[in-house]
Protein backbone atom coordinates (compact mmCIF):
# COMPACT_ATOMS: atom_id res chain seq x y z
CA UNK A 1 0.00 0.00 0.00
CA UNK A 2 1.73 3.43 -1.14
CA UNK A 3 1.51 6.62 0.76
CA UNK A 4 -1.59 9.11 0.28
CA UNK A 5 0.07 12.37 -1.17
CA UNK A 6 0.08 15.23 1.16
CA UNK A 7 -1.78 17.27 -0.48
CA UNK A 8 -4.65 14.93 -0.46
CA UNK A 9 -3.85 14.72 2.77
CA UNK A 10 -4.35 18.17 3.63
CA UNK A 11 -7.82 18.06 1.36
CA UNK A 12 -9.49 15.22 3.76
CA UNK A 13 -8.44 16.91 7.20
CA UNK A 14 -9.86 20.43 5.32
CA UNK A 15 -13.29 18.43 4.31
CA UNK A 16 -13.50 16.69 7.67
CA UNK A 17 -12.52 20.05 9.73
CA UNK A 18 -15.60 21.55 7.75
CA UNK A 19 -17.57 18.47 8.16
CA UNK A 20 -16.95 18.56 12.24
CA UNK A 21 -17.86 22.50 12.38
CA UNK A 22 -21.58 22.32 10.85
CA UNK A 23 -24.45 20.27 12.15
CA UNK A 24 -25.63 20.23 8.53
CA UNK A 25 -24.39 19.26 5.06
CA UNK A 26 -25.80 18.94 1.78
CA UNK A 27 -25.06 17.10 -1.33
CA UNK A 28 -25.65 18.41 -4.85
CA UNK A 29 -24.82 17.46 -8.35
CA UNK A 30 -23.75 20.43 -10.54
CA UNK A 31 -23.13 18.52 -13.83
CA UNK A 32 -23.99 20.87 -16.40
CA UNK A 33 -23.87 23.90 -13.99
CA UNK A 34 -21.58 27.14 -15.87
CA UNK A 35 -18.87 28.95 -13.36
CA UNK A 36 -21.09 31.40 -13.75
CA UNK A 37 -23.56 29.67 -12.32
CA UNK A 38 -21.91 28.30 -9.45
CA UNK A 39 -20.75 31.46 -8.47
CA UNK A 40 -23.78 33.17 -8.24
CA UNK A 41 -24.97 30.13 -6.57
CA UNK A 42 -21.68 30.32 -3.78
CA UNK A 43 -22.93 34.17 -3.33
CA UNK A 44 -26.77 33.81 -2.89
CA UNK A 45 -25.44 30.57 0.03
CA UNK A 46 -22.79 32.73 1.43
CA UNK A 47 -26.00 35.69 2.48
CA UNK A 48 -27.37 32.55 4.83
CA UNK A 49 -24.45 31.85 6.08
CA UNK A 50 -23.29 28.45 4.27
CA UNK A 51 -20.56 27.60 1.86
CA UNK A 52 -20.74 25.76 -1.20
CA UNK A 53 -17.49 23.49 -2.53
CA UNK A 54 -16.87 21.53 -4.67
CA UNK A 55 -14.30 18.26 -3.57
CA UNK A 56 -13.50 14.91 -5.12
CA UNK A 57 -15.65 12.39 -4.51
CA UNK A 58 -13.19 9.77 -2.77
CA UNK A 59 -11.80 12.30 -1.05
CA UNK A 60 -15.04 13.56 0.61
CA UNK A 61 -16.41 10.32 1.30
CA UNK A 62 -13.03 9.35 3.30
CA UNK A 63 -13.83 12.42 4.62
CA UNK A 64 -17.39 11.69 5.94
CA UNK A 65 -16.57 8.31 7.18
CA UNK A 66 -13.26 10.03 9.35
CA UNK A 67 -16.28 12.91 10.92
CA UNK A 68 -18.96 9.89 11.37
CA UNK A 69 -21.09 11.43 8.45
CA UNK A 70 -20.86 8.14 6.26
CA UNK A 71 -24.45 8.87 5.49
CA UNK A 72 -23.12 10.89 3.31
CA UNK A 73 -21.07 8.42 1.43
CA UNK A 74 -24.01 6.63 -0.85
CA UNK A 75 -24.69 10.39 -1.86
CA UNK A 76 -21.36 11.15 -3.01
CA UNK A 77 -21.33 9.89 -6.86
CA UNK A 78 -20.85 11.21 -9.93
CA UNK A 79 -20.50 15.33 -9.74
CA UNK A 80 -20.92 16.51 -6.30
CA UNK A 81 -20.52 19.49 -4.51
CA UNK A 82 -20.77 20.13 -0.30
CA UNK A 83 -23.22 22.91 1.35
CA UNK A 84 -21.86 23.18 4.59
CA UNK A 85 -24.19 25.23 6.67
CA UNK A 86 -22.94 27.11 9.57
CA UNK A 87 -26.13 29.22 9.84
CA UNK A 88 -29.81 28.50 9.47
CA UNK A 89 -30.82 25.09 7.78
CA UNK A 90 -34.33 25.86 6.80
CA UNK A 91 -32.82 29.23 4.72
CA UNK A 92 -30.21 27.07 3.16
CA UNK A 93 -32.57 24.79 2.16
CA UNK A 94 -34.75 27.19 0.77
CA UNK A 95 -31.46 28.81 -1.27
CA UNK A 96 -30.80 25.80 -3.09
CA UNK A 97 -34.30 24.91 -3.30
CA UNK A 98 -34.84 27.93 -4.95
CA UNK A 99 -31.85 28.10 -6.91
CA UNK A 100 -32.91 24.34 -8.51
CA UNK A 101 -35.79 26.01 -9.70
CA UNK A 102 -34.56 28.48 -12.15
CA UNK A 103 -31.42 25.85 -12.81
CA UNK A 104 -32.95 22.87 -13.15
CA UNK A 105 -29.44 21.30 -13.42
CA UNK A 106 -27.94 21.77 -10.34
CA UNK A 107 -30.36 18.68 -8.31
CA UNK A 108 -30.50 18.23 -4.47
CA UNK A 109 -29.15 14.84 -3.37
CA UNK A 110 -29.66 14.95 0.08
CA UNK A 111 -27.83 15.49 3.09
CA UNK A 112 -26.89 14.50 6.67
CA UNK A 113 -28.17 16.43 9.77
CA UNK A 114 -26.09 15.75 12.89
CA UNK A 115 -24.80 12.21 11.51
CA UNK A 116 -28.12 11.35 10.24
CA UNK A 117 -29.32 10.67 6.18
CA UNK A 118 -31.53 13.27 4.67
CA UNK A 119 -33.06 12.38 1.49
CA UNK A 120 -33.70 15.15 -1.35
CA UNK A 121 -37.82 14.83 -0.14
CA UNK A 122 -36.20 16.01 3.21
CA UNK A 123 -33.76 18.83 2.35
CA UNK A 124 -37.45 19.99 0.36
CA UNK A 125 -39.38 19.82 3.43
CA UNK A 126 -37.00 21.85 5.31
CA UNK A 127 -36.80 24.43 2.78
CA UNK A 128 -40.76 24.48 3.02
CA UNK A 129 -39.92 25.80 6.65
CA UNK A 130 -40.72 29.05 7.43
CA UNK A 131 -37.48 31.07 8.58
CA UNK A 132 -36.10 30.40 12.29
CA UNK A 133 -37.19 34.40 13.17
CA UNK A 134 -40.33 33.28 11.46
CA UNK A 135 -40.72 30.16 13.84
CA UNK A 136 -39.46 32.16 16.83
CA UNK A 137 -42.38 34.41 16.51
CA UNK A 138 -44.97 31.95 16.24
CA UNK A 139 -43.67 30.40 19.27
CA UNK A 140 -43.48 33.85 20.92
CA UNK A 141 -46.89 34.40 20.03
CA UNK A 142 -47.94 30.83 20.80
CA UNK A 143 -47.15 31.57 24.12
CA UNK A 144 -48.56 34.97 24.81
CA UNK A 145 -52.00 34.20 23.77
CA UNK A 146 -53.12 32.56 26.95
CA UNK A 147 -51.59 35.12 29.09
CA UNK A 148 -53.27 37.66 27.37
CA UNK A 149 -56.48 36.24 27.62
CA UNK A 150 -55.45 35.08 31.25
CA UNK A 151 -54.71 39.34 31.77
CA UNK A 152 -58.53 40.21 29.86
CA UNK A 153 -60.02 37.55 32.46
CA UNK A 154 -58.77 38.89 35.15
CA UNK A 155 -59.26 42.72 34.01
CA UNK A 156 -63.15 41.87 33.93
CA UNK A 157 -63.96 41.05 37.32
CA UNK A 158 -63.08 44.46 38.92
CA UNK A 159 -65.12 45.92 35.63
CA UNK A 160 -67.96 43.83 35.15
CA UNK A 161 -68.02 44.13 39.36
CA UNK A 162 -68.28 47.99 39.35
CA UNK A 163 -70.28 48.02 36.21
CA UNK A 164 -72.88 45.61 37.99
CA UNK A 165 -72.10 48.32 41.55
CA UNK A 166 -73.20 51.13 39.36
CA UNK A 167 -76.41 49.37 38.27
CA UNK A 168 -77.37 48.94 41.69
CA UNK A 169 -76.82 52.77 43.00
CA UNK A 170 -78.71 53.30 39.70
CA UNK A 171 -81.43 51.47 40.27
CA UNK A 172 -81.68 52.21 44.51
CA UNK A 173 -81.35 56.28 43.06
CA UNK A 174 -84.74 55.43 41.06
Amino acid sequence: MENPRPDKVATVSEIAEKMSGVEVVFVTEYRGLTVGALAELRGALRTVGSEHKVYKNTLARRAAADTGNSALVDLLVGPSALTFVSGDAAATAKALKEFSKTNPLLVIKGGALAGKLLTAKDVEALADLPSRDVLLAQLAGAIQAPLVKTAGLLQALPRNMAYGLKALLDQKAA
